[in-house]
C-alpha cells in the first residue's frame, strides 16, 4: 500500500542551506514522497544474494564460453539444429538476465546518490566484473552471424528456434559492422576506461554542482524548477545561476564532449558507419530516410510551431520577446498551486483508467509497491527515466517531483514506460526492449490520455488557456526543441571529426541551432550560451534525442485514432505495447492503418500541434 501521505519521510537528506523547518514546510505542500525499494532486486550493496549472484554470473559466462564458443557452426549443421540452437539461446538468455539484474541494481543504487562515494564503487566495481564476464559471452553473437543466412532460414524455419527469429534476424543487421573476435573483445573491455569512464565524470560532475538562488544553495534539478517560477526576478537570478556554474564547469564539459565524439569517431569508422547517426539508426532499427524526412518535416515547421507560439507567449507578456529564462514561465495573472503528489498520483491513474482499467491497475503497483523514487535530493539523478531492469523483476522509476503541473505530466510520462516495459517483459531479457522508434510511444500517450482527460474537466477560460499553452510548451519541447537538439549534436560530431572544438565552438553551434528553431520571439541573451553542457543525452545515448520527437508526433497520429471511436483499439495498443522489441515498429503500426514512411505522416502529429496553437490565438489572452 502506499505510505500516507502525512508520514514522515525516511531517510531523505535534507538539501544543502535548507533548515529543516523548510523542508518540512515543503514536505506538507507536496505529501509524502514514496523513496523506491530495491529489494526485489536485492536487499542492499552488502546482500549476500548479490555477492552469490555475482560469483554465479562470472562461473556461467566462462561455462558456457567453455561449451559453446567454437562449435556453433558445427550445431547449425545438425540435423537436429534448431532444437540445439534454442538451448544454447536459452542459456545465453538465461545469463544475460542475471547480468541485467546485477547491473540494473548497481545503476539504481548509484543514480540515488551518484555523489556518494560509496555507491559510486559499487556502481564502478559492479560494471567492471559484468564487462569482465560479458567477454566470455561476446563469440556467441559473432558465431551466429558467422552462419550461413540460408543454414540459420532454415534453422529457424521451424521447431523451438522460431521463437528467437526476432533477435536473430535483429543480429544479423550488425552484420556488415561486426568486426573480429579479438578487436571486439578489447572495445567491450576498453569500454569500462573509455565511454563509461566519461558518462561516469560528468554524472557525479553534474550532481555535484551548486547553484545559488534567493541565497539558497541548491543542486541543479531545484534550479531548472525555478525557471518556471512566477517570479520573473527569480526566474532571471535562476537562470543567471546556472549559466555562471556552467561556465565555471565549462572546460571539464567541454573535454568530456571532444572525447566522446572522438570515441565514437573511431569506433564508427572501424565499423563501417557512413554517418555520425547511423550507429543510432541501426539500433533503433530505423531507416535513416525515415529520420530524414522527420526533421526534415519538422525543421520546415519552425515558423508555423515554435517560431508563432513564442510570438504569442510574448504577446500575453506585453513584450515583443521573451528573454530566454521567460520561455517556460507560467503565464501572467493565472493561478499557480502546488500540485500534492496524492493528487497527481490521483490523476494519472484516473486517466489511464478511462483508457483501461488494466492500464491503470499497471500503473498502480508502482504507487503500492514502492517501485517508484520521487523525492528531489541533493546527488540524485535529475530529470526522470523509467528504467526494465529485467523480465523477473519489474520495472522502476525515478522522478524529481516538486509539485509543477509538468511534474504531473512527466510522471504520466514515466508511467507509461512503465506499463510499456512489464507488459514486454513476457518476450524475455533478449526480446523484451523495445526500439526507441516505439520506446517514447505509451509514455507519451500516457501524459496525452492525462492532458485530455485534465482539459475536458476544465470549463474556466483562464484556466484552459493555461493548460493548452502548457501542453503546447511540452510538445514543442518534445518535438521542435529535441530535433534542434539531434542538428545540434549532428553539428559538433561533424566539426569535431576535422578536430577538437574549443568551448566557444561548441557555445556558437548551440546558439545557431537554438536561435533556428526557437525563433526571433525568444532572445538568447548573453548567458545562454553553456546551456548545452548540463543535457545528458549527449553524452550518455548519442542521437537519442529523435526518438522523442518521432514518438510524439506518431502518438499525435495514433491518439487520432483512439478519438475516432475505433472498434477494438485498446486490443491493438496493448499488442503493440507487449510486442516489446519481437516484432519491426512498421509491422506494429500497420493495424492502426499508420505508415511512417509515408512522406505525409509526420504532417499529422505536426498538425495537432499547429491546431492547439490557432486554439489559442482564437482566446483572449491575458489581460
Amino acid at each position: 500500500m502506499m505510505p500516507s501521505p502525512t508520514a514522515t519521510p525516511v531517510n531523505v537528506r535534507l538539501p544543502e542551506g535548507v533548515s529543516a523547518a523548510r523542508a518540512a514546510a515543503k514536505a506538507v505542500d507536496l505529501g509524502h514522497l514514496p523513496e523506491w525499494d530495491l529489494s526485489d532486486l536485492y536487499s542492499g550493496m552488502d546482500a549476500p544474494e548479490f555477492s552469490a549472484d555475482m560469483t554465479r554470473a562470472e562461473e556461467e559466462c566462462r561455462r558456457f564460453s567453455k561449451t559453446y564458443a567454437g562449435h556453433i557452426d558445427t550445431l547449425a549443421a545438425a540435423a537436429d539444429a534448431s532444437e540445439r540452437l534454442a538451448e544454447a539461446v536459452r542459456g545465453y538468455e538465461g545469463i544475460e538476465e542475471l547480468l541485467g539484474k546485477l547491473m540494473s541494481f548497481a545503476g539504481l543504487i548509484y543514480s540515488g546518490d551518484t555523489t556518494d562515494e560509496a555507491r559510486a564503487k559499487f556502481y564502478g566495481d559492479t560494471r567492471e566484473r559484468l564487462t569482465d564476464a560479458s567477454a566470455d559471452l561476446l563469440f556467441f553473437a559473432l558465431e551466429l552471424n558467422r552462419v550461413e543466412d540460408a543454414v540459420m532460414d532454415a534453422a529457424m524455419s521451424k521447431g523451438p528456434l522460431t521463437h528467437y527469429a526476432p533477435w536473430i534476424e535483429d543480429l544479423r543487421r550488425e552484420k556488415p559492422h561486426q568486426l573480429d573476435d579479438r578487436t571486439e573483445k578489447l572495445f567491450l573491455e576498453k569500454s569500462v576506461t573509455a565511454n563509461a569512464a566519461w558518462d561516469r565524470l560528468f554524472n557525479e560532475t553534474i550532481a555535484g554542482l551548486r547553484f545559488t538562488v534567493q541565497g539558497e544553495q541548491m543542486p541543479l534539478e531545484p534550479t531548472l524548477n525555478k525557471l518556471q517560477d512566477t517570479d520573473g526576478a527569480v526566474r532571471k537570478e535562476a537562470a543567471g545561476a546556472i549559466s555562471e556554474v556552467l561556465r565555471t564547469n565549462l572546460r571539464v564539459f567541454t573535454l568530456i564532449t571532444n572525447t566522446l565524439a572522438k570515441d565514437k569517431e573511431i569506433s564508427d569508422r572501424w565499423r563501417g558507419f557512413k554517418d555520425v547517426a547511423d550507429a543510432r539508426h541501426l539500433a533503433n532499427r530505423v531507416e535513416p530516410e525515415v529520420v530524414a524526412a522527420l526533421v526534415d518535416a519538422v525543421q520546415e515547421a519552425y515558423p508555423r510551431l515554435s517560431h508563432r507560439y513564442y510570438r504569442l507567449k510574448a504577446k500575453w507578456f506585453g513584450q515583443n520577446a521573451l528573454p530566454y529564462w521567460d520561455r517556460n514561465a507560467p503565464l501572467p495573472k493565472v493561478e499557480q498551486r502546488t500540485i500534492p503528489w496524492t493528487e497527481a498520483c490521483d490523476t494519472v491513474l484516473s486517466a489511464y483508467d478511462a483508457f483501461s482499467p488494466k492500464m491503470a491497475g499497471i500503473a498502480k503497483r508502482f504507487f503500492d509497491e514502492r517501485w517508484i523514487d520521487a523525492p528531489t535530493r541533493p546527488g540524485k539523478a535529475p530529470g526522470a527515466f523509467a528504467h526494465p531492469t529485467v523480465p523477473s523483476v519489474h520495472p522502476y522509476v525515478l522522478v524529481n517531483y516538486q509539485g509543477k503541473p509538468r511534474d504531473v505530466m512527466t510522471l504520466a510520462h514515466e508511467l507509461g514506460h512503465g506499463v510499456h516495459q512489464v507488459l514486454a517483459g513476457p518476450n524475455g531479457a533478449l526480446m523484451a526492449s523495445t526500439p526507441l522508434t516505439l520506446a517514447e510511444t505509451a509514455s507519451v500517450f500516457g501524459e496525452m490520455l492525462t492532458f485530455r482527460k485534465l482539459l475536458a474537466a476544465t470549463t474556466d477560460t483562464t484556466q484552459r488557456r493555461a493548460m493548452l499553452a502548457a501542453k503546447v510548451e511540452d510538445m514543442i519541447n518534445t518535438v521542435v526543441r529535441q530535433i534542434a537538439f539531434y542538428s545540434f549534436e549532428r553539428k559538433v560530431h561533424l566539426a569535431r571529426a576535422k578536430g577538437e572544438l574549443t568551448s566557444d565552438q561548441i557555445n556558437a553551434l548551440w546558439l545557431s541551432v537554438q536561435a533556428e528553431s526557437l525563433g526571433p520571439a525568444i532572445t538568447l541573451d548573453a548567458g545562454y550560451e553553456p546551456f548545452w553542457a548540463y543535457i545528458p543525452h549527449f553524452i550518455h545515448s548519442p542521437f537519442y534525442v529523435y526518438a522523442y520527437a518521432f514518438g510524439d508526433c506518431l502518438v499525435n497520429s495514433l491518439y487520432g485514432v483512439y478519438a475516432q471511436a475505433e472498434s477494438g483499439f485498446v486490443e491493438r495498443y496493448f499488442a503493440l505495447l507487449s510486442a516489446g522489441g519481437s516484432k519491426p515498429y512498421g509491422e506494429l503500426l500497420a493495424p492502426f492503418g499508420l505508415d511512417a514512411k509515408d512522406p505525409g505522416f509526420w504532417q499529422i502529429g505536426l498538425g495537432m500541434i499547429e491546431g492547439m496553437i490557432i486554439e489559442l490565438e482564437g482566446m483572449e489572452g491575458p489581460a
